[in-house]
């Protein structure tokens, strides 16, 4: 597995020097002068307020380090990789922000943390300061029991503590509110994938149909395997499981937590299929989708829920320094606008014609075999998706088959023109959109599709020998153009294809790829063509 790092020893010091260096870090400093102890504090701090800590193994970015400044956490105390930091290190960040108001650890409850955490709290009392422990232990995965691993929630720990010390509090009521904080929280975690602690050889835990759920933050296995499924089936059993384990009434708080790999595209279809949950009837306010705690490369998201008490929700919502924050929101229904009116798809009226219904029929459906061999083509030279812009317009166009003006071939295209510049995307749904309906301009079809070509040429910036479409295009319509039959216009357009296998790419994503890679590889787009005037001319 490849990764960014130099030696798995030195990721974590690197990682935080990164931070310091970074706009996330323009108001952090760090302690210095002692080996193996990082920790990272707020620059601007005075003792004047209860100081709040936090910290445990890394791994878990923006935790803990991404959460210190004003309002959140005074500092944070960075082990390596999932493993406790050392007591030296707790004792020298207590020792370093302490002052007479105090000074609170917020702990998740692993035993590593809660022994060297604990130690150094008596290590510090023992030295004449005011400290207080709260312990954090949020996960529902294995029911309520005193050994709850503490994670996600206990960001959440960190901010209405952190709020409730910046307003100047006391170290009793600082910690009276932390724990009941951290006892009102209830967390619950699926993922995909494990994730790999810079090991390299590590085999995935999981097959390709499975998933997990109620696993921790440190690659630990789950409570139950569960089979792959769709999105909403997946947030759904989460969702069960976490509203299973709530009291059955109040509104809530939701935390939708990223466990580290999740792109944001699926981040946000995460949050919309928890809308269809039960539990989402309940939800008034939402934080994320955020990663907040992480466990490296983990393909996975938690929930967290706690309840919408006021003052939780006025701690939560006060602004704060950390970046690495996202903010709380009213978790409401979509809000929309009217969409302006659009030009009409459909303008002529319907007609049938049982040639031209045959050849669009067997075109499409020719498209639509084709997806995933074009979609490997072009994985190669593209964004793999070739393949599915072209079956997306086939589809659409055989959805709407039967309102077609198919007796009039200028009508036709220009409604497959509208058709396809309403419904198809990529570069080759919009190109193919101008070529008909251009097309359908003109009262001679061939000569349409002439101009049509030329025009695609002048929007799309292609010309032949570009390795694009247009090298089985053009020599297709061509053939057309010239009065011969589709057949002998298939066989040009597979020419052209074949052709492009030894074509330098000078349009489209394929002209940023080395010519070597695309060697003796057929443009996908001149392929899809050709495919397409071979599918028509069999029809025949």
């Amino acid at each position: 597995m490849k990764r960014f790092f130099n030696k798995r020893e030195t990721i974590v010091a690197e990682g935080l020097q990164g931070l310091l260096r970074s706009s996330f870090g323009m108001n952090l400093c760090r302690l210095e002068g002692v080996e193996d102890i990082h920790v990272i504090l707020r620059k601007d701090w005075d003792k004047q307020h209860v100081a709040v800590l936090s910290g445990g193994g890394s791994g878990h970015e923006p935790a803990h380090a991404g959460f210190v400044g004003k309002g959140m956490l005074t500092g944070a105390i960075c082990g390596q990789l999932f493993a406790s930091p050392g007591v030296d290190a707790i004792l020298a960040a207590i020792r370093a922000v302490t002052g007479k108001a105090g000074c609170l650890l917020i702990v998740k409850n692993y035993t590593g943390d809660r022994l060297n955490f604990g130690i150094a709290a008596e290590q510090a009392k023992a030295l004449g300061l005011n400290v207080e422990v709260v312990i954090v232990g949020d996960d529902i995965a294995l029911g309520r029991t005193d050994k709850a691993r503490g994670i996600a929630g206990t960001v959440l720990v960190h901010k209405i503590a952190g709020a409730a010390a910046e307003a100047g509090k006391s170290l009793g009521e600082v910690a009276t509110l932390a724990r009941q904080v951290a006892g009102s929280l209830s967390s619950i975690g699926l993922a995909l994938s494990d994730c790999n602690v810079f090991t390299p050889g590590q085999k995935p835990r999981l097959s390709d149909d499975e998933a997990e759920l109620g696993l921790g933050i440190h690659g630990e296995a789950g409570v139950e395997r569960v089979p792959m499924a769709g999105l909403d089936t997946l947030v759904a059993r989460t969702a069960e499981k976490l509203e299973a384990a709530l009291p059955h009434e109040g509104d809530l708080i939701i935390l939708l937590n990223l466990l580290g790999s999740v792109p944001p595209i699926e981040a946000f279809a995460l949050l919309d299929g928890f809308s269809r949950t039960k539990l989402a009837s309940r939800t008034k306010w939402i934080i994320g989708p955020a990663p907040l705690m992480t466990a490296l490369d983990m393909n996975g998201f938690s929930l967290t829920a706690m309840p919408a008490d006021p003052a939780f929700l006025e701690a939560l919502s006060i602004d704060v320094g950390p970046k690495s924050w996202p903010g709380i929101a009213p978790y409401n229904s979509i809000a929309t606008v009217p969409c302006p009116t659009l030009p009409e798809t459909f303008v002529d009226a319907p007609s049938d014609d049982a040639i031209l219904r045959r050849l669009i029929e067997t075109g499409a459906r020719a498209l639509l075999d084709s997806e995933a061999h074009l979609n490997t083509l072009d994985a190669t030279c593209g964004d793999g998706d070739a393949g599915s812009t072209f079956a997306e317009s086939a589809r659409q166009i055989l959805k709407a088959v039967d309102s077609l003006p198919l007796a009039s071939p200028r009508k036709l295209l220009a409604t497959i023109g509208r058709l396809l510049a309403r419904h198809s995307g990529g570069s080759s749904g919009v190109l193919l959109s101008i070529l008909t309906t251009t097309a359908g301009q003109e009262e001679d079809w061939r000569v349409g599709l002439q101009k049509g070509a030329a025009r695609m040429q002048a929007y799309g910036g292609a010309k032949p020998g570009d390795r694009t479409m247009l090298d089985a295009l053009l020599p297709a319509i061509e053939a057309l153009e010239a009065g011969r039959s589709v057949k002998d216009a298939a066989v040009a357009a597979r020419k052209g294809a074949d052709a492009t296998r030894g074509m330098k790419a000078r349009a489209g994503r394929a002209a940023y790829i080395p010519s070597e890679q695309l060697a003796d590889i057929p443009d996908p787009g001149a392929e899809a063509i050709a495919v397409l005037f071979e599918s028509l001319a069999r029809s025949f």
